[in-house]
């Protein structure tokens, strides 16, 4: 069975963050550990939530705790998402460091949620705790297109370019790592007006994904991609072969969700654990 540590935030209500990926990853056989970043009662995009970011104290103690017990024995992945604060962001890497410790073999997977469509919506040095510390420790990232040109420092406007920026964000990454990007919600210069894209590189390869755009108002589609793309890369070791099953499982949610508010991940789980659409990974 798969093992994740999970740092991410946690909302009463919807699907996003991890709200947005224990729940595939535990239907398709992963057991996860979640150590919650912040605790709100919906996501922001509502206009309006209640709730705290989680102290550092906590997510330290949490660690502690579980190491103590020897839960973080034996992990294959760490997993964090939304930091909430910048102060909480360097405890969040301190655990990532404590976890990988007492499990040396875990691969760190870190999604940069900084902002999207132009706007930083993260607070103030949780971008610059990212590119600073938590890149040169991730074994993979998972950035949107926003995150990919800010953190890359290019401009993502085609192909060539969306590839540029993954080679240069790959060799960031943990030296003796796989260092595979994945940029998801591409819609390129090439990409036809009815469709979006997935790009996967690892520093020296480049492959993509296209899929029918869907009439999408659901937020946690990054989040859902990057938990699933991670489950998968753990199982096969096969970075292609990652993002083709990702996409088809991600595809499958998107599809039962149609123009819903929040993602229907319980409605749709069987089509996430037996996707009917095969998307093929293609080099680019």
């Amino acid at each position: 069975m798969t093992r994740i540590l999970l740092f991410n935030s946690s909302v009463a209500h919807g699907h996003v963050g991890a709200c947005a990926q224990v729940f595939p990853l535990e239907r398709l056989g992963a057991e996860v550990a979640l150590v919650a970043t912040v605790r709100f009662s919906n996501h922001p995009g509502y206009g309006s939530f209640r709730g705290e970011i989680s102290a550092p104290a906590e997510i330290t103690a949490l660690t502690e705790g579980m190491e103590a017990i020897g839960a973080l024995d034996g992990l294959d992945g760490v997993l964090s998402g939304y930091l909430g604060s910048a102060e909480t962001a360097d405890a969040v890497l301190a655990a990532v460091l404590r976890a990988r410790a007492q499990s040396p073999g875990a691969l760190y997977a870190c999604d940069p949620v900084i902002g999207d469509h132009g706007r930083v919506y993260v607070r103030p040095g949780i971008a610059e705790i990212l590119a600073a510390k938590a890149l040169p420790m991730a074994d993979l990232v998972t950035p949107n297109p926003f995150e990919l040109g800010l953190l890359s420092g290019t401009p993502i406007a085609d192909v060539a370019a969306a590839r540029k920026a993954a080679m240069l964000l790959a060799a960031r990454l943990r030296p003796g790592g796989p260092r595979l990007v994945l940029a998801t919600g591409l819609a390129l210069a090439e990409t036809p007006a009815a469709m979006i894209e997935c790009l996967l590189a690892d520093g020296e390869t480049c492959f993509r994904v296209r899929t029918p755009k869907l009439p999408l108002a659901a937020s946690g589609a990054g989040d859902l991609a990057a938990a699933l793309f991670f489950l998968e890369f753990l199982r096969t070791r096969n970075g292609p072969a990652a993002l083709s099953a990702m996409v088809a499982r991600l595809f499958a949610v998107l599809e039962a969700t149609g123009a819903a508010r929040e993602l229907a991940l319980v409605a749709a789980q069987d089509a996430l654990a037996t996707p009917r659409h095969n998307f093929p990974a293609e080099p680019c």
